[in-house]
């Protein structure tokens, strides 16, 4: 049976919207590092990392599931720094939170690569979304991802994968699917869909009532893990970071919307600048 959930809304994320001191610098607001885009899925990582960018990290490191990173740069945004996973990993960066599996495909490279953050994140937290939900799902990659917060992003199908059931079953109690995966995994889970649930690993759960139609399209779950990953490097509470990066990313496609730019035709691409002006808002 669904039950009656607390509503996600802007009254309730003070952290979202509190001014930075003067004296800040860009170690004062973390550093995020994307682990994704595998072959023919480059931009899943860039949406992504740009967005965490926009959303006000401090620095942000990209790093590809490929021998070698598809481009020196990004030329939309050359703020970012590019790597392979390998040499991402190997090496600390100092980062402060982790968005793994957008775009990373389903082989071996990508469940090594997964495999090797779990080891190497020394308790940072992690945003596991997209293919690194579905290795999960088939087992080709194990929950031992050791200490530190993580956050699970599944839409319904993928949430199904990772509960042996179907998206019906799923859709049929989301919040009793949510609750199920976050006590699965002792960890934050974040089931995508018309009225986004959020669950804490205490079972917890919220709903998020922004958003629309127009997040329906390619590229805005790559959008939505970056904003994870951002306002958790940058320091704001879990309690926060994670139903405000959702209610962030509905409410900037609804600001579009508001402006005619969709919900037919808006793009992932669009999202990360609105939500930029949301939070620079003053009310």
């Amino acid at each position: 049976m669904n039950t009656v959930l607390p509503v996600i809304d802007r009254a309730s994320l003070p952290a979202l919207f509190a001014p930075r001191a003067p004296d800040t610098h860009k170690g004062s607001f973390g550093t995020v590092g994307v682990v994704g885009g595998g072959a023919g899925m480059t931009g899943a990582v860039l949406l992504a990392a740009r967005a965490a960018l926009k959303i006000g990290a401090g620095k942000v490191l990209a790093g590809f599931a490929a021998e070698s990173a598809p481009l020196p740069c990004d030329p939309l945004q050359p703020e970012l720094m590019l790597r392979d996973a390998r040499s991402l990993l190997e090496e600390d960066w100092g980062v402060t939170a982790w968005v793994a599996g957008c775009g990373i495909g389903g082989g071996t490279l990508a469940a090594n690569a997964l495999s090797e953050l779990f080891v190497l994140r020394r308790g940072a937290p992690l945003v596991l979304d997209a293919d690194g939900l579905n290795l999960l799902a088939r087992g080709d990659i194990q929950p031992n991802w050791g200490k530190g917060p993580v956050v699970l992003t599944p839409h319904p199908a993928e949430a199904g994968r990772l509960l042996g059931a179907d998206a019906a079953r799923v859709q049929a109690d989301r919040p009793a699917a949510a609750r199920e995966l976050s006590a699965r995994y002792g960890a934050w889970v974040v089931l995508k869909g018309a009225g986004t649930i959020v669950c804490a690993p205490d079972g917890r759960c919220q709903v998020n009532a922004s958003g629309n139609p127009g997040l329906a399209t390619a590229g805005t779950g790559d959008v939505l893990a970056g904003m994870l990953g951002s306002l958790i490097a940058q320091g704001l509470p879990l309690e926060q970071a994670v139903p405000g990066a959702v209610w962030l990313h509905g409410a900037a496609a609804d600001a579009l919307v508001a402006r005619g730019i969709g919900p037919i035709g808006l793009t992932a691409g669009e999202l990360a600048d609105a939500a930029r002006a949301l939070r620079n808002q003053k009310h």
